[in-house]
């Protein structure tokens, strides 16, 4: 069992930044793999970030060289550095850990990015 709890999101004017957080508690240290994934209304799930354990990173075509997803091990969480944001990066994120081929996931945090 994994618990996961994001933090971060907001308003935010275009060209500006956020940083999300992604707490994560319980069997942290059976994690395969963790991610961003984000909803806008009417559209598709989609990754936006991805590491495995090993530390090897894939981001989707839309956010390379403006987000990061980062780990700090000694406070179990997550991050997604988001810089130079834009209106169509506006959805609600959500923090994703796979173990043993079970996804858990977080509420969620709304990021909205007006122009």
């Amino acid at each position: 069992q994994v618990q996961l709890v994001e933090s971060g999101g907001g308003l935010v004017q275009a060209g500006g930044s956020l940083r999300l957080s992604c707490a994560a508690s319980g069997s942290i240290f059976r994690i395969n793999a963790v991610g961003w994934y984000r909803q806008a209304p009417g559209k598709q799930r989609e990754l936006v970030a991805g590491m495995t354990i090993s530390g090897t990173t894939n981001y989707a075509d839309s956010v390379k060289g403006r987000f990061t997803i980062s780990r700090d091990n000694a406070k179990n969480t997550v991050y997604l550095q988001m810089n130079s944001l834009k209106p169509e990066d506006t959805a609600v994120y959500r923090c994703n850990a796979l173990l043993n081929a079970y996804n858990y996931w977080g509420q969620g945090t709304q990021v909205t990015v007006s122009s």
